[in-house]
């Protein structure tokens, strides 16, 4: 299990700069992901969608097999390893997710919280341009996913006519996958960066133990929210996806 850190307030010294790449991010998004996302969903029936969003979750899992082992959850990781073969093979690439139906249940484990478990503190709270929230562990994670992801590896096999709309198509189904948290954002929060902020950083609490954070780590949080009222997080982060880019 990580290390329990003393306290659960977000370290943000480059706040000024963060929120600077937060307004480029957002407005990238709004003018040229948001729209793209928005067709899709309205004009790609969920019969597609659902396959779709399937092979590019089977694409990144090597990423969780990975990650489960050096976490030393080795039975785990053996599942992990057995739910990625069968939906490469049986599930044609990962279009249908098979070993989901065969009772293999997928995780959502990566390099940061690999280092969270090893001990590593969060360290200060980032914005990347066009990347989205993270901190200085997490960071760690990105090249880690990039050689660990098979879209990665098919890049060396398909030509650029095939591996481009590819990386783009993976953009807009991620970014469509967000579409409800996103107007949750900008219908509820007074400041949005704060509501990405705090949303990020619970869901990360929450990945790293795995669904049960310390019960002090809540009690902190809603110390520091009384403390603060202008920082209280509308709604929870959604524990089952990874955080928004905007």
């Amino acid at each position: 299990m990580p290390r329990e850190e003393n306290q659960v307030n977000v370290y943000d010294p480059y706040e000024s700069l963060n929120r600077k790449s937060y307004h480029f991010t957002d407005e990238l998004d709004r003018r040229l992901i948001e729209p793209a996302a928005d067709i899709y969903i309205e004009y790609v029936p969920e019969a597609i969608q659902r396959p779709v969003s399937n092979f590019y979750r089977n694409l990144s899992y090597p990423s969780v097999v990975l990650n489960s082992f050096l976490q030393g959850k080795i039975r785990q990781g053996f599942s992990d390893t057995m739910r990625f073969v069968i939906n490469t093979t049986i599930g044609v690439g990962g279009l249908s997710d098979m070993a989901g139906h065969m009772g293999f249940e997928e995780h959502n484990e990566d390099f940061g919280q690999t280092l969270a478990v090893w001990g590593m503190d969060s360290g200060p709270y980032l914005f990347i341009p066009a990347y989205g929230p993270s901190n200085s562990r997490d960071v760690a994670d990105i090249p880690v996913s990039v050689f660990a992801d098979g879209l990665f590896y098919l890049a060396y096999v398909l030509s650029g006519p095939v591996i481009i709309p590819l990386a783009i198509l993976r953009i807009i189904e991620k970014r469509a996958s967000f579409s409800g948290p996103m107007k949750i954002r900008d219908e509820s929060a007074l400041d949005p960066y704060l509501f990405v902020r705090e949303g990020y950083m619970q869901q990360r609490e929450y990945q790293i133990y795995d669904g049960n954070p310390p019960i002090s780590h809540y009690d902190d949080l809603l110390t520091d929210d009384l403390d603060d009222p202008a920082e209280i997080n509308p709604i929870e982060a959604d524990p089952t996806e990874t955080s928004p880019t905007s």
